[in-house]
């Protein structure tokens, strides 16, 4: 995703919470604010809800990323990505 000017500096990700016997599906969607002020929506699935936005980087925005996985369960429900964090540029 680009910003139509400036750089992404927030953003809140689309959680679903663990299903039980269901099919989990973890995390499943992102949005984005710029520091020109627009916003930006991911085009997956929205099951679950959006948490809280994250406190904005300043104007040099979003350089860095860190995920986690859950990895593979074998013959259980496997969710994949289940967190995200972005790191400011200084």
């Amino acid at each position: 995703m680009r910003c139509p000017q400036g750089n992404l500096n927030a953003f809140t990700l689309n959680v679903e919470p663990p299903k039980g016997a269901g099919d989990d599906t973890a995390a499943n969607n992102i949005q984005f604010s710029c520091t020109d002020g627009s916003k930006l929506k991911g085009e997956a699935k929205e099951w679950g809800k959006y948490g809280e936005w994250s406190k904005q980087c300043p104007a040099g925005g979003i350089c860095g990323i860190q995920t986690k996985v859950e990895p593979p369960q074998g013959i259980r429900d496997d969710t994949a990505l289940n967190d995200v964090q972005f790191f400011c540029c200084e």
